[in-house]
């Protein structure tokens, strides 16, 4: 005999938990079933153990998916002003950091303690150490587990990514989706530092070195900072572009946002007898300098060196472009960019069309948020948006 919920999620992570606490508090009969030894496991590393737990300007333009259009609905119903109501509710102290980022002042286990609290208001059982060892569809779904049978007319996808498999992370979901007939969209690293190879390698020798930067991918700009590493880019800038950045695209970078389009020429007028590598260094770092000026192959005072020199100089410096031959995976991504179709889903109820009582949310659906509190949000809005419609 199975045992018999109105619902049955899989995947205790930030949606699973938060779509179980308020389908219990709306009368439900909920059952979570997590594979990992405890819930959260994700949310308990976020934003370096503060949890960036939204962001406060959260909107559609903030998200990739093929549907651009797909995000709106859930997003517009559960505000970043919602979960933030829930967070004081709970006395939890928090700051925005920067560009709207919302963090704990203490700990992350903060969030996680106050979305168990709200399971527990609503009689929502949270299982974990389950293994899921079958999934089938008949009249309701049946979910066997190395524990037991537990049956619901409702089944509720919530395990994410593979990002981070370190943390457990699988692509259990899609696996799942195309068992029962769902497309996905192919699943890639997100969030992600870039690798550099080739004639870019000599960057690799700058690892440790930050500056502020605009980087470019796609026609999509971020002003954040840049941070080299051993194995080529990384820091907010370029995680960021990650997101939007293809194989064989470049990742084009201004270095200098703040500098004025002839500032070369201005100072060869100004102070002739000055050279480019000092005035670089008085920008940006100064290993970063050295080496932009050596590739730039820019020597002696800038009153001896040719004006279309100057201009090519500023102008590669506005657009310096880097070729990445890869990125460093899923083991290196914050979240997974891709994944189940919007085509196959409900915008309002992320119900899929073709499966009546299964529901996509979080991270598994083909929606993607910038760094910053963006996918915790989704993350709660379309577990509301699933909660509310069982």
């Amino acid at each position: 005999m199975s045992d018999s919920y109105d619902a049955i999620i899989l995947g205790g992570g930030a949606a699973g938990l938060f779509c179980a606490a308020r389908a219990g508090q709306r009368g439900k009969r909920v059952l979570v079933l997590e594979k990992s030894e405890k819930p959260g496991k994700k949310i308990l590393i976020s934003g370096g153990g503060r949890c960036n737990f939204t962001n406060i300007g959260a909107g559609p333009a903030n998200y990739l998916s093929a549907n651009p259009h797909f995000a709106k609905s859930a997003l517009a119903r559960y505000t970043p002003r919602d979960f933030l109501e829930l967070v004081e509710s709970y006395s939890i102290a928090w700051h925005e950091k920067t560009l709207g980022q919302l963090f704990c002042d203490g700990s992350a286990e903060q969030v996680v303690d106050m979305l168990l609290a709200e399971c527990a208001k609503g009689d929502a059982i949270v299982k974990c150490a389950e293994e899921i060892q079958s999934v089938d569809k008949a009249d309701s779904f049946t979910v066997i587990t190395q524990t037991g049978s537990y049956s619901a007319p409702a089944l509720i996808m919530a395990t994410g990514g593979p990002s981070i498999p370190k943390m457990g992370a699988t692509g259990f979901a899609y696996d799942l989706a195309r068992q029962l007939g769902l497309k996905v969209v192919e699943p890639r690293p997100a969030l992600v530092p870039l690798t550099l190879g080739g004639e870019d390698v000599l960057f690799r020798e700058l690892s440790g070195v930050a500056a502020p930067i605009v980087a470019e991918a796609n026609k999509t700009r971020f002003a954040e900072a840049a941070l080299f590493t051993h194995r080529g880019l990384s820091g907010p800038a370029i995680l960021q572009v990650s997101s939007y950045w293809r194989h064989g695209d470049p990742v084009v970078i201004d270095f200098l946002p703040e500098a004025p389009t002839d500032w070369l020429l201005e100072a060869k007028r100004d102070t002739p007898q000055a050279n480019a590598r000092s005035l670089l260094r008085e920008h940006l770092p100064q290993r970063l300098a050295d080496t932009l000026i050596h590739r730039l192959a820019l020597s002696g005072d800038l009153g001896n060196t040719p004006d279309k020199n100057l201009r090519a100089a500023q102008d590669r410096l506005k657009r310096w472009s880097f070729h990445p031959n890869g990125t460093e995976g899923f083991a290196k991504a914050e979240v997974t960019a891709g994944g189940i179709s919007t085509a196959e889903l409900s915008s309002k109820s992320l119900e899929a069309k073709r499966v009546p009582g299964l529901y996509v949310i979080g991270e598994a659906v083909d929606v993607t948020g910038w760094l910053g509190g963006y996918n915790f949000q989704w993350a709660w809005a379309s577990a509301a948006a699933a909660a509310d419609a069982l």
